[in-house]
C-alpha cells in the first residue's frame, strides 16, 4: 500500500538520467550530482540511475526562484 500522498508503484514513471538532463536542460554530469548528493531521489537498476518523474518536477518547483516586483 501506498502511504498518504505517495502513488503506487506501478503509477510512478521513472526518467534515465538522460531524459532528466533533457527536461532540466542540464548536463547528464549535473544530475549525477545532484542523485549522488541526495537533492535528488533515485533508484539505482544493474549500473544506471531511475529518477521518479514527480520527484524532477518537485525539485524544479522548489528551486524556482521568483523574481520580486518592487
Amino acid at each position: 500500500m501506498a502511504a498518504a500522498g505517495e502513488r503506487p508503484l506501478n503509477e510512478v514513471q521513472f526518467l534515465t538520467v538522460a531524459e532528466v538532463a533533457s527536461v532540466m536542460r542540464v548536463s547528464k554530469m549535473t544530475v549525477y550530482r545532484l542523485v549522488h548528493s541526495g537533492h535528488l531521489p533515485a533508484i539505482r537498476v544493474g549500473r544506471s540511475f531511475r529518477v521518479p518523474e514527480q520527484a524532477v518536477h518537485e525539485y524544479l518547483r522548489e528551486s524556482y526562484v521568483g523574481v520580486d516586483s518592487a
